[in-house]
């Protein structure tokens, strides 16, 4: 049995002619363990002598259950050539040695959990483990494999085990669930002790969490209170006072309206007074066209996008078209990614201002005086990209991206 001792003895004769001195030398899977005394012996010529063999086999699963060779080399010192061995057989007992742990020991869940039991098989045997739950309250359920599991001495299993609550916690405080299990391991090989089997109780706890936590329905009462604090009290206020105020400005609209028929009624038409003078038709269109052109011809907007790579440069133009001027009066800058770089503006050969993206992600300017761009000049932007920044999606862009608008009115250029 490992664990305890045993002993056997062994004859040793000698029938040369000399004085002979023997050593003894054990071979096998039962070297590790095994011992023979006195380790040296002389004999005269024909006489013998026994020699006690301990075996001591240590409680380990690396010494496995069953039968082993044993064999004992006899080596005379003075005639080596001589040498003989002895086998026997040894008969090693099985012992069972297990050890069950649940882990975790506790689970926090909202309904369902997953352990499981960590099975060491430290007998020197092969065992079949097979879990059992224990009966608990109806409203949780434990899951375990149907069938028993086969463990080899020396080795680790892991059997899984689920836990399941029959009803959802919706508010309230957390509810504690006991998890027993019973893991029972059974021999492969009947030991000598005919304790076939060893069971182990494992203890472990499902800890259920409410879906809503208290705090949230604190804050779902507030939020119903302000609502029905609006509906009832802010909300008739405001209509009211829109009301008032929508009353008094058409009142105000009415009155206004009454003075201008008024006043339109006391003047009289220009163009029936006798003898009247009035401008011939081809002036009067002069006049017209000469206001149009001083007020600085037909508006005009454009978009510039520029899109450049990490540690690159590039630029976007407009072209004022041939025969116009372009008068800017208003720019906008877009860098809604939050670049980092710098940002050149020129009006034709003009440089109207640098600016570091990583300082703005909108930027405007506005001119009273409009900024004059002749015909086939350019509106450009150049952008020299240091690293693209993280739009409002969260990932960062892959490259630099700048948007410039800029308006104001296309006129006509003047004529020498």
């Amino acid at each position: 049995m490992p664990g305890s001792e045993a002993s056997t003895k062994l004859t040793v004769r000698n029938d040369s002619d000399i004085v002979e001195a023997y050593e003894f030398e054990v071979v096998g899977e039962c070297a590790p363990w095994t011992s023979v005394e006195p380790a040296r012996l002389s004999l005269y010529p024909g006489t013998s002598e026994q020699v006690t063999v301990l075996l001591r086999p240590p409680r380990s699963p690396e010494v496995r259950a069953g039968e082993i060779p044993l064999g004992v080399r006899v080596l005379p010192a003075e005639r080596p050539e001589s040498m003989v061995v002895s086998e026997t057989t040894v008969v090693v007992e099985p012992f069972l040695q297990q050890r069950a742990e649940l882990v975790p020991e506790r689970r926090r869940a909202w309904r369902s959990a997953r352990f499981h039991v960590e099975v060491h098989n430290d007998g020197n045997t092969p065992i079949n483990v097979a879990l059992v739950a224990a009966e608990s309250d109806d409203q949780l359920r434990v899951t375990v494999p149907a069938e028993p599991t086969a463990v080899d001495p020396g080795m680790r299993v892991e059997l899984p085990v689920r836990a399941r609550v029959g009803k959802v916690l919706w508010f309230g405080s957390p509810l504690a669930w006991p998890v027993r299990l019973t893991a029972t391991s059974t021999a492969g090989v009947l030991p000598a002790s005919g304790e076939a089997t060893q069971a182990e109780e494992l203890e472990g706890e499902l800890l259920q969490l409410p879906v809503f936590p208290k705090w949230l329905l604190a804050l779902l009462a507030l939020l119903l209170a302000l609502l029905l604090a609006w509906l009832m009290l802010v909300r008739p206020a405001v209509q009211s006072a829109a009301r008032e105020a929508t009353d008094g400005r058409a009142e105000e609209l009415v009155e206004v309206g009454k003075q201008q028929a008024a006043a339109a009624q006391d003047q009289p038409s220009q163009g029936q007074q006798p003898g009247g003078d009035q401008p011939p038709s081809g002036q009067h269109q002069q006049g017209q066209q000469g206001q149009r052109d001083a007020g600085g011809g037909e508006q005009s907007s454009s978009t510039i996008e520029v899109r450049t790579n990490t540690g690159g440069q590039g630029t976007g133009t407009y072209v004022v078209p041939a025969g116009k001027v372009f008068r800017v009066t208003d720019l906008v800058l877009a860098n809604h990614q939050g670049d980092e770089g710098v940002l050149t503006i020129a009006f034709g050969e003009r440089t109207v201002t640098t600016i570091a993206l990583e300082t703005f992600r909108n930027q405007d300017y506005h001119w009273v005086t409009p900024i004059d761009v002749p015909e086939n000049s350019t509106v450009s932007a150049t952008v020299a990209c240091a690293r693209p920044g993280t739009p409002a999606s969260g990932r960062q862009a892959p490259n630099c991206l700048q948007l410039l608008n800029v308006s104001g009115a296309l006129a006509d250029m003047p004529r020498g």
